[in-house]
């Protein structure tokens, strides 16, 4: 007899695991009595449950008379009691959820039922836990849900003491589907309006295989979206292999025992929406694999070691920390050592600079505890001090007060604290005003940068003697070498940290949790020429006076305007035009300092206006800024006060935010899909403000693909430097060369899979609005040309599907830098999106090609092409920082290297300056002799000056150009490639011969007596 490896036998080890015997066994004569304890969960009979009202109605009352027959008394004198108490249950589920009646029971007339005995926190009353033993927890299989006619069951549903809480889907690899057939199960065959999947009904939905576990808390038909529910395997997706049965094996081994599924309802699943608000407008929050595993095992930790430790929670940005510490603090206040009799700690003190996430706590735990008006507020030193020392159980607080909480903790030496830190959001209100703060040169010349509340917090630490009396839980997703030393955990030597949980940047991007923001990255080369104003060669600091030129030429107002309407342009014609996030999307735009923010803002300002565009931008920064004389705060440039940034944000008025450092950090707005970089990011900055892309936003269709960066001053190898140490599987590509579409093209064509007249006739269907039962025909003639009519060997097949995969992949990152339209490349796009889910490719080795294809991505295309650039890849692996090796400096350590002007300004040429491949003298005098020549056109002279009107001269002046350069085609062509194929080059150029058309104008009317 050979193994069993369907789905049936999945059913049957689950089963197994949780009863202690399977349906099989039973049926056999071979019971274990095991089951028959209530230690574990019981079997359910398919036969008692109720469609109509989505109960074990058996378990039901097996639970109620064993547990409150007194309360059942009390209706026995009611006619039809027993219906009574059904659809009164049924009633408080459609309109508060299953979670609700769980925590709170149920009242009828006088009599009133508990649902649900919680889990004992401590050991103080053994009643708790022997109550705790009464619930039923049971899993029956293959329950026929449905109310209608037809009889679908669903493979494992788990009860409650009779109510629904879990239902699961399950799939097996070696029957051909796996964890994603079971998710589209869910979706096209779960009908949420059937009561079982009705929202709130059920606290999950669970898909899964023998590699996989994906969740679901609500239901939505083709629109549901599923969360990984996996442990991860070498920092990223999946699940590590087990060397005692099936990969997922920890779901019912671990996270679906009594115990622990107890203790998920009791302490992590929450119901969060306004009290009037109707059920199906609420969210409910089941945790994550990573999320329940963090707080547990901190948990266990501080339970058996007690007060007195730190500890390193590295989860990626926009991995839902906030939920995570909301769960540990709610937990951390009720937290009993073994043979306590009080909680371990008196107070748990949150440190966050996010009001959010003070509403968020309050909500959250508002739904745990039946104690009111446990969450206090700090927003002063003295509110800090009231509540450390009234033992508020939970306080809030900002990173400001984080002296005050150091020294608070070290006088109330009689008690202890849980410290929990979320550094890293701490920077969202920007330059905050208090003495830890660094300071911007007065001349507004240097770059601003962002308080480092890391070195901040260890600073204090280390100043301090820290008592034992207070542990510390640090929450970041860039742990800097120091922060890692102070709070992460040694090896058996003392000396390589690491952290004590991890959620890796990788983890999270390949579950698809989070969006790849180094997807669609792009660095912007701008082209300067320093022209000697003076006539002497003094001689400078050469380091220093590169960063000097460098400075004034990114800070000089002609370079911002330039560099604005190449900014305006693009999202105007990319993002806005498009209509990507169903026309909502947003972008940021990253100046150096105030002052170039303020600059870019009326810049900006000016473009949309020449536009009339019907959207605005606006400028965040903290303080006032002086500019031209003008004082500037961010109420007199937006024309509101700066509380209101992000709700004006959000709203359709407002599509574009300029900084300059605030909102870098913990600003979380899902509708950001485009930033525009015009400062230097480096290290732990680079990776947390380019992540301020990485929110999904379902409702909107946010992906991958329509999250885009255009840098204007950073390298790739700037921010392979800043993410590397952090973790990712992503590659950074420099732009890619949009003729590989064509290569794509011809290959695809060639192959006779569909005639160039079908693609023609699908895009007038589809685009004519045609039903998509006029669609299928001809997607189902190509796919079955595909298939068999062309005699089409595998390995054909699986390079026919590769390339047509890469031709969408590729497409949909270069379509929003493209200047100019390719009509057959957007048809063949559409067309390809329909028929690759139609191309089926049978083979013996059919997952072998199926696992070939998903694993092609740009990178491994752009290898075999060489047309496009060579990927720079991020680090695999986990990350190794090095300490920082003090050493001691003086005056003397360096010597100046001092150069004449001439020298300085050819070697700040040579690097910025790449327009040809010559010599920096030869480039210099290529550009002023051809700018020199196309100012001298009479047309310029007098078509453009003469004109009074600014757009019309503008125009004009355009228009013109473009024939000049035409003209100096046969004399350099190069240059004549350059002028039109990069916009950069080309709106630097216009203005120098702008410029210069004007500088030969004054000079003319100057010489005339």
């Amino acid at each position: 007899m050979t193994s069993q490896t369907n789905e049936q036998a999945l059913e049957a080890l689950i089963e197994q695991a949780l009863t202690g015997s399977s349906r099989e066994e039973r049926q056999l004569g071979e019971p274990n009595p095991v089951w028959l304890t209530t230690a574990n969960y019981q079997p359910g009979d398919p036969s008692d449950y109720d469609p109509h009202l989505a109960l074990d109605t058996a378990k039901l009352w097996a639970f109620l008379q064993a547990t409150q027959p007194t309360e059942l008394a009390k209706l026995h004198d009611r006619p039809d009691w027993q219906r009574l108490i059904l659809e009164r249950i049924d009633r408080l589920i459609k309109r508060d959820g299953t979670l609700a009646l769980l925590k709170k029971g149920v009242g009828i007339d006088s009599a009133h039922f508990t649902l649900f005995y919680s889990p004992p926190i401590n050991d103080l009353n053994p009643l708790i836990g022997q109550r705790f033993q009464h619930n039923i927890f049971s899993l029956t299989r293959q329950v026929a849900y449905s109310t209608g006619t037809n009889n679908p069951t669903v493979d494992i549903v788990l009860f409650l003491n009779g109510l629904p809480i879990a239902t699961i889907e399950l799939k097996n690899q070696w029957t051909g589907q796996t964890v994603w057939h079971a998710q589209q199960q869910y979706r096209r065959d779960r009908s949420p309006s059937e009561p079982l999947f009705n929202f709130g009904r059920c606290l999950v939905h669970f898909a899964v295989d023998t590699d996989e576990v994906y969740m679901t808390t609500k239901l939505t038909g083709a629109s549901t979206f599923f969360l990984p529910f996996n442990k991860g395997y070498k920092e990223g997706q999946g699940n590590p292999p087990n060397p005692h049965g099936h990969k997922t094996a920890y779901l019912w081994e671990e996270v679906l025992t009594r115990e622990s599924l107890a203790n998920i309802i009791q302490h992590f699943v929450v119901l969060i929406g306004k009290t009037r608000d109707p059920l199906k407008k609420k969210d409910l929050f089941f945790p994550r694999y990573h999320q329940l595993d963090v707080v547990r095992q901190l948990y266990r930790d501080v339970q058996v070691n007690g007060a007195g430790k730190t500890y390193l929670i590295q989860h990626s940005a926009g991995s839902g920390k906030s939920n995570s510490i909301t769960w540990l603090a709610y937990q951390l206040i009720e937290l009993f050592r073994p043979g306590a009799d009080r909680p371990l700690f008196d107070s748990v003190v949150v440190v966050t600079d996010r009001r959010v996430l003070d509403k968020q706590l309050r909500e959250n735990i508002g739904q745990f505890s039946q104690v009111k008006n446990i969450i206090a507020p700090a927003y002063s030193a003295a509110e800090l001090k009231q509540h450390l020392e009234s033992g508020k159980r939970i306080i809030i607080t900002t990173i400001q007060k984080f002296p005050f909480i150091v020294d608070g903790i070290d006088d109330l030496s009689d008690r202890r604290f849980g410290v929990i830190i979320d550094e890293a959001h701490s920077s969202q209100s920007g330059r905050a005003a208090d003495t830890l703060n660094m300071s911007l040169g007065a001349d507004g010349e240097l770059d601003e940068e962002p308080e480092d509340v890391q070195e901040k917090i260890l600073q204090l630490m280390a100043r301090r003697k820290m008592g034992h009396n207070a542990s510390y839980f640090a929450f970041t997703a860039t742990p800097k070498q120091a922060t890692l030393e102070k709070f992460g955990v040694p090896d058996e030597q003392g000396k390589n940290f690491h952290p004590f949980h991890l959620y890796s940047m990788k983890q999270a991007i390949e579950e698809g949790f989070i969006l790849d923001v180094l997807a669609n990255y792009t660095t912007y080369k701008s082209y300067y020429e320093i022209e000697k104003a003076i006539a002497d060669n003094p001689r400078f600091d050469s380091a220093k006076a590169q960063k000097k030129l460098r400075a004034y030429v990114e800070g000089h107002e002609q370079t911002i305007n330039t560099k604005a309407e190449i900014m305006v342009a693009h999202f105007w014609e990319q993002v806005v035009a498009t209509k990507k996030l169903r026309g909502q999307a947003k972008a940021m735009i990253i100046t150096r300092n105030i002052v170039s923010a303020i600059r870019y803002f009326q810049a900006v300002k000016r473009e949309l206006g020449r536009q009339n565009a019907p959207f605005q931008a606006i400028v965040a920064f903290s303080g006032k800024k002086v500019v031209d004389g003008i004082e500037h705060t961010e109420e007199s440039l937006n024309g509101f006060p700066s509380k209101e940034i992000e709700d004006r944000l959000d709203s359709d008025e407002y599509r574009l935010l300029i900084v300059a450092n605030k909102f870098l950090t913990g600003f979380d707005q899902p509708k950001l899909c485009t930033m525009y970089v015009d400062k230097k990011l480096q290290g732990v900055l680079a990776v947390q403000a380019l992540s301020r892309l990485n929110r999904s936003q379902l409702s909107l269709g946010k992906r991958t693909e329509d999250v885009f960066v255009l840098d204007f001053f950073n390298t790739p190898a700037d921010i392979k430097a800043g993410f590397d140490p952090f973790y990712t599987a992503t590659s950074l590509v420099e732009p890619t060369n949009p003729n590989v579409l064509h290569d794509l093209k011809d290959a695809l064509d060639g192959v006779g899979v569909y005639d160039w007249p079908e693609v023609e006739q699908f895009n007038t269907l589809y685009f004519g609005n045609a039903p998509a039962d006029q669609l299928s025909p001809l997607i189902d003639l190509c796919a079955a040309r595909f298939a068999d009519g062309l005699g089409l060997e595998p390995e054909d097949k699986a390079d026919f599907k590769i390339k047509a995969k890469q031709f969408l992949k590729v497409y949909a990152q270069i379509a929003c830098m493209l200047r100019f339209d390719v009509l057959a490349w957007e048809k063949l796009f559409w067309f390809l999106k329909f028929l690759i889910p139609k191309l089926v490719i049978h083979d013996p080795d059919r997952e072998t090609l199926d696992d070939l294809l998903e694993s092609v991505d740009l990178s491994t295309y752009g290898l075999e092409r060489k047309t496009l650039n060579e990927p720079i890849g991020l680090d695999e692996g986990a990350s190794e920082l090095e300490a920082a090796a003090p050493r001691m400096r003086g005056v003397h350590d360096e010597q100046e290297e001092r150069d004449s002007l001439d020298e300085i300004i050819a070697a700040f040429n040579e690097r910025w300056f790449e327009a040809w491949q010559a010599t920096p003298e030869e480039a210099r005098v290529k550009m002023m002799k051809s700018q020199t020549e196309a100012a001298a056109h009479p047309d310029l002279q007098t078509q453009v000056l003469e004109n009074p009107d600014g757009q019309n001269k503008l125009m004009a002046f355009e228009r013109i150009m473009q024939r000049v350069m035409l003209q100096q085609r046969r004399q350099d062509l190069s240059l004549y490639q350059l002028y039109t194929q990069d916009e950069g080059f080309r709106t630097a150029y216009n203005t120098a011969v702008l410029r210069n058309i004007e500088q030969q104008h004054a000079a003319g009317s100057a010489s005339v007596p």
